[in-house]
């Protein structure tokens, strides 16, 4: 099972941007689909964004559209999730994910191991 690790959270006033990242640990990295999922404070976890093995399909979720940018490192075994224009609505555990296959969107049925969360907290 690929192993993930996140990192990049923070504390960060409203209109601010953070970059998170997620190393995995294996190569099959490069032929799987990754995305990023995010739990608010008392909420169910919510799909924010993923991004196919070459990074040419990249569904988000439609709060986040415009201000959130999913990229990928493959000789890196990174992924990337850039956060613009945040809100204190933005506020929750980050969480990525490793899909089953090239190709991956917001069901988290899809996805086969995940990293431990990252806390992105957006103060007003």
């Amino acid at each position: 099972q690929v192993q993930l690790v996140e990192s990049g959270g923070g504390l960060v006033q409203a209109g601010g941007s953070l970059r998170l990242s997620c190393v995995a640990s294996e190569r099959t990295f490069s032929s799987r689909a990754m995305g990023w999922f995010r739990q608010p404070p008392g909420k169910e976890r919510e799909f924010v964004a993923a991004i196919s093995y070459d990074g040419n399909s990249t569904p988000y979720a439609g709060s986040v559209k415009g201000r959130f940018t999913i990229s990928r490192d493959n000789a890196k075994n990174t992924v990337y999730l850039h956060m613009n224009s945040l809100t204190p609505e933005d506020t929750a555990v980050y969480y990525c994910a490793c899909a089953r296959s090239s190709y991956a969107g917001a069901d988290p049925q899809g996805y086969t191991s995940w990293g431990q969360g990252t806390q992105v907290t957006v103060s007003s």
